[in-house]
């Protein structure tokens, strides 16, 4: 029993640890202020609570700090849902329709990922979310997608404070310190006697916090927006790549394939509903799905394999001629590498002069790939894969015979 105190103990406080990340600081930061700022204008400066108007107002902002809180925590520690450690279909014909994770030690259950981030299969990931420093996927998806809702309309709310504070004072009176500026605007003066003068200092808060809400604002509203797009199609942003890539897929190789996504139940209320219930826990247990009628539990991991081989066809062979340290921001390969880095949290990858590495995408100045490991290596750390300088690689020289030979296979 001791033990079993000692476990749930130690996986709470490796919970705890996900506050220590600059993604929940700042997050944690931003609503700190605003709310405080927003409260403190309201009861000093705007509308004290003498009045029914200040009461109420005083109750939404506390209800919304109470509501966004409560989502955004429930997002970081209630999490996405995991797929168990070495975790097999029941009837093993199906696993030639899946992946398999060598991290895991385990198959890849259907909308299933492997976050680097989080070292686990996740169900139904959608994508790792540096703001909670954890996924975002089955489990967390509506607690998630409720605070990019909530965190807007308590920030507007605040937003419009902000405004009628500074308004306020600027048409009665402000007191920086070395004079008293009185602003006649002709209109009706709503009397009131602050709790103390508003200062420069007070000012410049309460302009800081502005810029803060109305960012806040934008920023995350987009990113509402974004989600909702996905979940009215019960999607995740994932499976919105992959059906582009299947796409692609299809239209680049003429094959005539009819591709269905199988998670689309035809009806934006019943997508919507596999997200968000009046329990707050989420339809399904995270492995099997209610899919299309024309459609399987694997027909997109079938695509997934379809797309994993083409991307291998597609690779490109590439030889290391200059070592790369896996800087974010390489000083010494050149201004354009330097400024022109790729804006994603994708890992870097060292390179060291003769090495080997399957190059699948990129940029002018970056490329992304797998880099060739031997036995030792490969049983150690698994696949080693991101970006890098394109200028630290040059493709190889048989690689370039054979393109060029299927390139006059098919003029022929």
């Amino acid at each position: 029993m001791n033990i079993l105190s000692a476990v749930i103990v130690f996986e709470n406080l490796h919970e705890v640890k996900r506050l220590f990340h600059w993604g929940p600081i700042i997050a944690l930061t931003v609503i700190g202020v605003c709310s405080s700022m927003a409260i403190l204008d309201s009861i000093i400066w705007y509308w004290p609570l003498d009045t029914t108007g200040g009461s109420i107002n005083f109750i939404m902002l506390i209800n919304w700090t109470v509501l966004i809180l409560y989502n955004y925590f429930n997002a970081m520690f209630v999490g996405p849902g995991y797929i168990p450690l070495e975790w097999k279909p029941e009837n093993q014909q199906d696993i030639m329709y899946l992946q398999f994770c060598r991290l895991c030690q385990g198959y890849k259950a259907p909308r299933s990922h492997h976050c680097r981030k989080c070292n686990r299969c996740v169900m139904k990931m959608d994508h790792h979310c540096p703001w909670i420093n954890n996924c975002c996927g089955h489990m967390n998806h509506a607690y998630f997608t409720s605070f990019l809702l909530l965190a807007p309309l308590g920030c507007t709310h605040a937003a419009l404070i902000f405004i009628m504070t500074m308004y306020t004072q600027l048409y009665d009176r402000i007191s920086f310190g070395w004079s008293t500026v009185k602003i006649d605007m002709n209109a009706a003066r709503h009397i009131h006697h602050p709790i103390m003068p508003f200062s420069i200092a007070a000012f410049a808060a309460t302009l800081f916090a502005l810029g803060l809400a109305l960012g806040t604002t934008i920023a995350v509203g987009m990113l509402f927006f974004i989600q909702m797009k996905v979940i009215l199609r019960n999607k995740t942003s994932i499976e919105a790549w992959i059906e582009e890539k299947a796409k692609d897929r299809i239209q680049y190789y003429q094959t005539g394939e009819d591709f269905i996504f199988p998670y689309d139940l035809g009806s934006r209320w019943e997508n919507f509903k596999q997200v968000f219930t009046w329990s707050g826990t989420p339809i399904g247990d995270g492995i099997e799905w209610p899919v299309h009628e024309k459609c399987n539990q694997y027909t997109l991991t079938i695509e997934q394999l379809k797309q994993k081989h083409d991307k291998r066809q597609r690779s490109v062979e590439y030889r290391v001629v200059e070592d790369y340290n896996g800087a974010c921001c390489p000083l010494g390969k050149g201004l354009n590498t330097f400024f022109r880095t790729p804006c994603t949290e994708e890992p870097r990858i060292k390179l060291t002069k003769g090495e080997t590495i399957f190059a699948t995408r990129g940029t002018k100045w970056w490329m992304y790939g797998d880099k060739v490991l031997n036995e030792e290596q490969a049983n150690v750390g698994g696949r080693i894969r991101g970006w890098f300088p394109r200028r630290c690689v040059e493709k190889c020289h048989y690689d370039s015979a054979n393109n060029s030979a299927s390139e006059e296979k098919k003029e022929q």
